[in-house]
Formats: structure tokens, sequence, C-alpha cells
């Protein structure tokens, strides 16, 4: 595994983590990247045809077991953020109609600020490394 990427937590903690992410999805305080920097992101929304209601939901469905690991942000200017990963298993249906299990590998920046915390998922499409999961 990269040594970048971090499992030193307990379940707690992520508990706590995953809880504040919820927190902003529940609210909306919540944004998918769709830029052009995430078009596996937006070739996924399309591929599973998931409209926003589906996104929030399948966002809700991530469980502490889910959590992979997290890393420090590389970009320029947000080193000192902590990127989190969770690699959920969600029934999705494809193209042609046939539901299927797919692990959604999802990224989730969390941003405190005075106003409250937001949350941004980085990464939301179809996992494409392997991950080892903490909890499992």
């Amino acid at each position: 595994m990269n040594p970048h990427y971090n499992q030193n937590y307990t379940h707690e903690e992520i508990d706590a983590v995953l809880a504040k992410i919820k927190s902003c999805v529940v609210k909306n305080r919540y944004t998918i990247s769709l830029n052009e920097n995430r078009q596996e992101n937006i070739c996924f929304i399309n591929e599973y045809n998931l409209r926003s209601d589906k996104q929030k939901s399948m966002l809700m469905q991530i469980q502490t077991e889910d959590f992979c690991y997290s890393l420090q942000n590389t970009k320029i200017g947000y080193e000192y953020e902590v990127l989190y990963v969770f690699v959920p298993q969600i029934q999705l249906f494809n193209a042609d109609g046939e539901e299927e299990t797919v692990d959604v590998y999802t990224k989730f920046n969390i941003i405190d600020l005075p106003s409250g915390s937001r949350t941004v998922v980085i990464s939301f499409h179809k996992r494409n490394k392997p991950v080892d999961y903490l909890f499992r």
C-alpha cells in the first residue's frame, strides 16, 4: 500500500469523520467535483444515470466499515487538507437495466468553516485500483 496512506485510526475516529460527512450531506452542504479534472466522476454518474437524489442516497449508505485510508492532499496550497477514502459496495442498475454490485471509490475533503462544515466529494466513481479496508 502507498506509504502516504494512513490507516492509523480507531473505529470511533472514523465514526466521527463519517458522521461529519453525512451531516454535511443531509444539510446539502456538499458538492461532488465535476470539473474537467474529474471526468471519471462525470462518466460514472452518466453511465448509471445517477440523479442528485440517488447520489445523495449513495453517500448516505456509506458505513464506517467502508473506510480504507486517509491521505494528505498533494495539490499546491492545499497540503494541509486530509482526504478520506471510503469504498462502499452499492447496488446500481447499468445502462442495460441490469442490477450490479459496484465498488464506488469515494474521496472526501471536509472543510470546517465558521458557518459550519462542508464536504467536497473529490472522487465518486468505480474503484479503479486495489484498496485495503481498515475494518474488514
